[in-house]
């Protein structure tokens, strides 16, 4: 398991299409993804649970990612968090 913390770049935060986009990343890797935001955590691979979040750009969240591929995804979730669009 490896886990780290970001900052929200894009510039309207998580609203409805990005949060759409980043569980499409998520889900393209095997290992488990959960983003957590003080004693929040979800899973990256549900739309609702993201939604829930509410983040906004300059938000720090700590992704957390267990398994086979779970450094390839790390990445591409920092990645997609660090855009700013």
């Amino acid at each position: 398991m490896i886990q780290k913390e970001m900052t929200v770049k894009l510039a309207g935060g998580l609203e409805a299409r990005p949060v759409a986009v980043l569980v499409q990343v998520a889900s393209q890797y095997d290992s488990t993804v959960y983003l957590q935001v003080g004693t929040k955590k979800v899973n990256a691979k549900s739309i609702m649970g993201m939604m829930s979040l509410g983040l906004d750009a300059g938000e720090k969240v700590t992704v957390i990612v267990d398994g086979a591929d779970e450094q390839d995804a790390l990445n591409e979730m920092e990645k997609y968090l660090s855009k700013e669009e």
